[in-house]
């Protein structure tokens, strides 16, 4: 059912494209975002709480896992899109990565070293020790700006301040086109979803206020949300808070699309847990990326990456994305979440 949703959305675009092309041609780039599942090193950081990370749980081949990690990831990177665009995403946002040097290793694997992906990273505060990032293709993406926006939350109880993943904001220019991202991985549900709802009703609120901010600035900005929300899209924070619309006619200007929503009321996901399914991975544009006008980027359509090959083939979590780590240690598998992409489309004067 997946290949064939993949295959029908192939030739939806190719009938998009041919259609439009008798006079005109177009060019299509891939921006996709992807939790790396614990993606840390092999080197105990004294700084960073990476004791209990899975790889350092191994008692033996430490070396060999992270390798043949680095490995895994790099394949899914360099598959994301490329049955429509023939190329690796232009721009990849990515979470659960313990630092810059993890993504290097990534950018420098034999599979993605010829694109030479450049890296925006920050430090967290995140008291796991995993960061978010971009990674963009030097040739197609200038980054002009980039700045982490801390999220301030605290326990209700004692009110202590509770460490996360800051948010990134990368401003730059696509083939010229000037576009605005911010990259998230929210707090999860532990203690339970309504327990844990207001951290990330405050994470929305904080993606909102840098909206609002790009937008006094420009009121057409071009700006794409993407990150693990640990939400659907159809919770508060999402609904209420970003007020993302399901709906392209319904978007209001200034307002937010998330093409995601449809997915999950079909009953599609990223991730699974006790047999149920959720869409946390999403990406969410601006209004100003669905107007018709292709002589600038423009939105055309999202996808949730799911190829068999990243799908648990036996065992108790048999239909779950393929993780790489489980009791028994290193999997040889991928990630416990889906990536998640969407493609931009542009006319070639």
């Amino acid at each position: 059912m997946n290949f064939l949703k993949l295959v029908i959305s192939i030739l939806f675009l190719s009938l998009f494209i041919s259609t439009h092309a008798q006079d005109k041609k177009f060019k299509i780039h891939t921006l996709a975002f992807y939790n790396l599942e614990n993606l840390f090193d092999t080197i105990n950081d004294p700084i960073k709480f990476d004791d209990y990370s899975p790889i350092m749980e191994l008692k033996t081949n430490r070396g060999e896992a992270y390798r043949r990690k680095i490995t895994n990831m790099a394949r899914v990177i360099a598959e994301i899109g490329k049955d429509v665009t023939h190329n690796t995403p232009a721009i990849l946002g990515v979470c659960e990565v313990e630092n810059k040097d993890v993504l290097e290793d990534i950018v420098n694997d034999s599979t993605l070293l010829e694109k030479n992906y450049g890296i925006v990273h920050y430090d967290s505060p995140d008291s796991r020790g995993i960061d978010v990032a971009l990674l963009y293709q030097k040739s197609l993406f200038m980054p002009i700006s980039s700045s982490a926006h801390e999220l301030k939350i605290y326990d209700t109880q004692t009110q202590k301040q509770i460490t996360t993943r800051d948010q990134l904001l990368v401003s730059g220019k696509l083939e010229g086109d000037l576009i605005h991202m911010i990259v998230n991985h929210w707090p999860s549900r532990r203690g339970g979803e309504a327990r844990s709802r207001p951290k990330r009703v405050a994470a929305a609120k904080l993606n909102k206020r840098i909206l609002d901010s790009l937008q006094a600035q420009d009121p057409y900005a071009k700006v794409i949300i993407m990150g693990d929300l640990n939400d659907d899209p159809t919770n508060p924070s999402i609904k209420n808070v970003l007020k993302a619309k399901r709906k392209r006619k319904k978007v209001d200007f200034k307002g937010l699309y998330n093409p995601f929503e449809k997915f999950y009321r079909d009953g599609l996901g990223t991730t699974a847990y006790r047999d149920n399914w959720s869409l946390f991975d999403q990406i969410i544009v601006s209004k100003t990326l669905l107007e018709k006008d292709y002589t600038s980027f423009r939105y055309y359509q999202a996808g949730i990456f799911n190829k068999n090959y990243l799908i648990t083939p036996k065992g108790k979590y048999k239909g779950y994305p393929f993780r790489s780590w489980n009791d028994s240690g290193f999997s040889n598998g991928f990630s416990d979440h889906f990536p998640v992409y969407i493609y931009l489309i542009k006319e070639v004067k």
